[in-house]
């Protein structure tokens, strides 16, 4: 597996992803109970974006990076919504403009004494520096394994309340059939967890055909909110991308409703692409 997550970092679909999971987080720890956050394909957790591998893409310019000018571009700070400015004042804690943070440190950030971040990583050098990034916090526990075989091992966790994000490479060509094996395993460990799965936009019959197999589960409760920032016809391997939330905490849905229409203002390219986030039915 040859995939580093060091050429997307700061990527338009890496502030999709952690939109939404500041934005379920934000509504988990609303309840006192402990709750336990698990991270199948958790990468490095840090990333700089100076480094030779950040700027051989430049994913960034186009993510992060133009999504902050947007921001400071903005006539009135009372257009923004209040997710955005988490998002922003999170990952400049975290080390933005120099490197940007992955999902374990934006999950760790959320973190209460009672909370557990499980994080897997199955690339031996990702791993070692994912260790050394979360050094020191007991609460983190950081395995050197395959994400969807540590979904039977490790869930469901003791709290019996945790959000669990998959956000595999999709280098494989039985990706997709491997993801929906995997997360029917762990609805059947855990039926009540919450989940979000990361999926490309590329070959939409292939994500059409994946989220029909998902509504065909038979979920009580399950929402999609997607991104694309380019063209459909644009020579580029990403159009878009989406974010599959199955048991979505209370209020999420409405707050990315608010959202995702000012993230894409702010990164469509000549108003191509668009955003939805709606109830996955078929």
């Amino acid at each position: 597996m040859n995939y580093k997550h060091s050429y997307h970092a700061g990527g338009f679909s890496d502030v999709l992803k952690h939109i939404v999971v500041i934005a379920i987080m934000n509504e988990m720890i609303r309840k006192d109970k402990p709750l336990c956050y698990v991270d199948t394909h958790a990468g490095r957790g840090l990333y700089h974006l100076g480094s030779a591998f950040a700027k051989k893409t430049d994913e960034f310019v186009m993510g992060v990076q133009k999504l902050l000018s947007y921001y400071h571009a903005s006539n009135s700070i009372r257009s923004v919504p209040k997710l955005i400015e988490t998002y922003i004042r999170m990952i400049q804690r975290l080390g933005y403009p120099e490197y940007y943070a992955g999902s374990p440190l934006i999950a760790e950030a959320f973190l209460r004494e009672t909370d557990r971040l499980i994080l897997m990583e199955l690339q031996s050098e990702e791993h070692r520096i994912l260790q050394k990034n979360v050094r020191g916090d007991h609460r983190i526990a950081v395995h050197h394994q395959d994400g969807y075989l540590g979904l039977k091992a490790f869930l469901p966790p003791s709290e019996r309340r945790g959000l669990t994000l998959i956000d595999p490479a999709f280098e494989k060509p039985e990706e997709w059939k491997q993801l929906l094996a995997s997360i029917k395993v762990a609805l059947k460990q855990f039926p009540t967890g919450v989940f979000a799965i990361w999926y490309p936009i590329k070959d939409l019959w292939q994500v059409k055909h994946f989220l029909k197999s998902i509504a065909s589960l038979g979920l009580e409760s399950a929402v999609i909110a997607e991104l694309g920032i380019y063209p459909q016809d644009a020579p580029l391997s990403l159009m878009g991308s989406g974010m599959l939330i199955i048991n979505p905490p209370w209020q999420c849905t409405a707050v990315l409703e608010e959202t995702l229409p000012w993230v894409w203002k702010a990164l469509a390219v000549n108003e191509a692409g668009g955003w939805r986030v709606q109830k996955l039915v078929f």
